[in-house]
This record gives structure tokens, sequence and C-alpha cells, in this order.
């Protein structure tokens, strides 16, 4: 589904490269200036997703900019209502790096851009770096899809991602923020934070990640074993219910079912050789993706 003003702005797919001139055989519908100017004169771009910058790399950029010089200009586009001074869209890492090498002057090009172009691109190009966290990313896509009313499927097929992987993403955004903060600060893995989700308590599990240094595989157990524990304390099951302890065999089955699906998965199997796969999903939009993995396996 095409956006209302698609024909008035270029494809987010070909990113800032195209408005900057990256690509010279085409013209860009935005008017477009290069330069230099005093850092001092730059602000950073409130709606940036990334919220976190590391001290580490920030200095090695800054030592590449001491020996070469700023390469890649900042974009940037004039901030309303402060003459002179310019917000940038698109670089603020190299903004940060210059400042700490000592540069008092940055390359920036100005693009003149309204708020809902700003935004859109300032997201766009750091949805893109594969340096971004979980959070950073999730919180990225969710912006696109409410301020411009994209749909996964829509965003998906413009960003190049698969929809599950958007869908997967997204849902990060569920956990409390502690859990949030400790994915942001590379205290657990995007990977830990997704099986986060199927747990009962999952703050208290994180601790665990992080003292005990427990595996996305265990997390996943634990959630199985709630799960199970769940439907034992029903009463009407606990009259009837053969409780049947899994093998190894069947929870390394669920673990590989859920990695292939990247849904939680769970095999019940009864001392008759009956049994089930229950596959858990949490909206319409995970249903839909869901079937269309099942469709293209089959």
């Amino acid at each position: 589904m095409a956006m209302p003003d698609d024909a008035a702005r270029p494809r987010l797919g070909r990113g800032l490269a195209a408005l900057i001139g990256d690509f010279p055989t085409e013209r860009s519908s935005y008017d477009r200036e290069q330069r230099k100017v005093a850092v001092e004169f730059l602000r950073p771009n409130p709606r940036n997703p990334r919220r976190s910058f590391s001290e580490t790399e920030l200095k090695e950029l800054a030592e590449s900019i001491r020996m070469r010089g700023v390469i890649q200009p900042v974009v940037v586009r004039p901030l309303p209502g402060v003459p002179g001074t310019y917000e940038i869209v698109a670089g603020e890492r190299r903004w940060r790096a210059a400042q700490i090498a000592g540069h008092t002057e940055i390359p920036i090009v100005v693009l003149h851009l309204d708020e809902k172009a700003s935004l859109e691109y300032a997201i766009l190009e750091n949805v893109q770096r594969s340096d971004l966290n979980a959070i950073e990313e999730a919180s990225g896509y969710e912006r696109l899809m409410n301020e411009f009313k994209y749909t996964q499927r829509e965003l998906a097929e413009i960003l190049g991602k698969s929809r599950s992987h958007l869908a997967n993403t997204l849902r990060l955004l569920q956990l409390p923020p502690a859990i949030q903060d400790r994915v942001i600060n590379a205290e657990i893995s995007a990977g830990h934070a997704r099986a986060l989700l199927s747990v009962r308590n999952p703050e208290a599990v994180a601790k665990r990640i992080v003292t005990e240094g427990l595996s996305v595989r265990e997390i996943e157990a634990i959630a199985t074993a709630e799960a199970e524990a769940s439907s034992a304390e029903k009463p009407e099951l606990t009259r009837t219910r053969r409780v049947v302890e899994k093998n190894a065999e069947i929870r390394t089955l669920e673990q590989t079912l859920a990695r292939v699906l990247g849904f939680g998965v769970a095999v019940k199997a009864k001392p008759s050789g009956e049994g089930e796969i229950r596959i858990r999903y949490s909206n319409a939009d995970e249903f839909e993706a869901l079937c269309k993995k099942l469709d293209t396996a089959a």
C-alpha cells in the first residue's frame, strides 16, 4: 500500500545517500548545499532513536578523524527559529567524535526538510545501521509506524527486513523499562530479551542472566516449566492429568522449533504416544507472520 505523499518524496529505501549526492545522475527534490560550519552551531536531533554512544567507539572514531579528517559530511537542516544554527539529521557520532578530536569545524550537507521528513530520515539512517541495539531499533520502527502509519508489511518491504524480524523486534518494547535498559547497556542480549517475554517475572530472571550467566536456552526452559506448572495448578486438570516428564529429545525439539519459527513452542507428549504441539503468538500480526512461515515451509 503506497503512502499518500509517495509522489512528493523519495522512497525510504533509497536512504540519505541519494539526497546528499552519492548518485550524481539523480536530482533530489530537496534543496541542498555543502559547506563547513563551527561544531557549536550544530544541535543533536531529539528524534534520534540512538540513545547511547559508546565512549570507546567515539574515541576510536576521533582518532581516525585526527588522522584523516571527517570524510563523510554530517547531514543537517536549518533549525527553525534559530538563524545560523542547524539540527543534525544524520551523523551525530561524527559530530561528537570531531569534538573529541579537537576539530572546531565540520563538513555538513544542508537539507531543507520539514519536521516530517526530518523525523523520517533521522530514524531511517539509524535503524539501517548494524550497531544499533535491539531496543533502539525497535523504537525506530515504532516511531515510523506511529508517525507515518506504516503497517509492518510496508515497513518490512521498505527497509529490506523480514516481517518476522520486525514483529519480534517490536515485541521487545513490551518488556519493563529496567530490562530494556539492560539491553541498551549490553548487559543482556536481544536473544535473552526475547526469551524473557515468556517468563512470569522477567526482571528477576534478567538479574540471574547478569549474575549467573544464564543462556537463552536456560531461560526458554524456565518459561516452559512455568507454563507447565500453571496448567497443573488448574483444578480440572489436576484431577485428570497424568504428569509426564519430558525427555531431553522433546526439550531439544521445542527449542529447535522455537528458533526456526521465532515463536514460543510447547510439545505435550502422552504415554500412549499421542501429543500436541502448541505455538504461542500475541496478536494478529504475529499470527499472520506465523502462517506465512508455515506456508513457506510447506
